[in-house]
């Protein structure tokens, strides 16, 4: 398999062909970011310790049915995809609500949302990834009506095996972000599931288990990543 040119670099990851037709590399870097970049650092081992999650996650999700791009690594900051024609949206469910959800609604933090509540936003730095409503991504021709319907029946089903898991690991699945994309008339799940596009709380404490850490001074980001890996990759081999 032979790297091939830079398709594209985004905060934390870099995507490149390959030799082989229909298949991207994608890299895990150690770049740290938030706040629309206004912070970042470069960690080390926090690209290997994402891209070990992912990969984890993505096995899991694929093991219980759903589709994803993900194809195997070949070193451990390195993941094998199939390539996809990405959809422009981030995906986000949320179980409880946190971060963002809390600074911009009337409601408490910790509120646990039944049923769990999807939220959709157009992906772009420069307007700073707006909320979209279900008309808007129709009216944009980013999905259809029947691909809409699609995306949020696989996020509930996505989210269900993930807190269902993370429930086992006793970490509580707060909210998350997805990225899908289509191959030859499929959605498909893409990018990554990582401590960085994940709140995770541990369970009983509220303790931050993600991002936050860092994004809040909350204590030892690397630390905290480390031992969710521990965590999860112990669960794989205990099963």
């Amino acid at each position: 398999m032979h790297k091939g040119d830079l398709l594209y670099t985004g905060k934390a990851k870099s995507v490149f062909r390959t030799d082989m037709k229909g298949i991207l590399l994608m890299e895990f870097r150690d770049d740290i970011t938030a706040f629309d970049g206004k912070k970042k650092d470069v960690l080390s081992s926090k690209g290997r310790l994402n891209a070990q999650v992912s990969a984890y996650l993505f096995r899991l999700l694929e093991k219980n049915g759903i589709k994803t791009h993900f194809l195997g690594m070949p070193d451990d900051t390195h993941m094998l995809v199939r390539e996809l024609e990405m959809i422009p949206l981030e995906v986000i469910v949320r179980n409880i609500a946190a971060g963002s959800m809390v600074r911009t609604y009337p409601i408490e933090e910790g509120t646990v949302l039944e049923p769990p509540v999807i939220m959709i936003d157009y992906k772009d730095d420069e307007r700073h990834d707006p909320l979209l409503n279900d008309d808007l991504i129709i009216a944009l021709r980013i999905l259809t009506p029947e691909e809409l319907a699609v995306v949020k029946e696989l996020a509930h089903r996505i989210n269900r095996v993930l807190s269902d898991f993370f429930a086992t690991l006793g970490i509580t699945l707060v909210d998350f972000k997805m990225e899908f994309g289509r191959a030859e008339g499929e959605i498909l799940l893409a990018d990554e599931i990582s401590m960085d596009s994940m709140r995770l709380w541990e369970t009983g404490t509220r303790k931050s288990l993600d991002k936050d850490v860092y994004r809040f001074s909350k204590g030892d980001v690397m630390e905290t990543y480390a031992r969710v890996a521990q965590v999860i990759t112990s669960a794989g081999r205990e099963n």
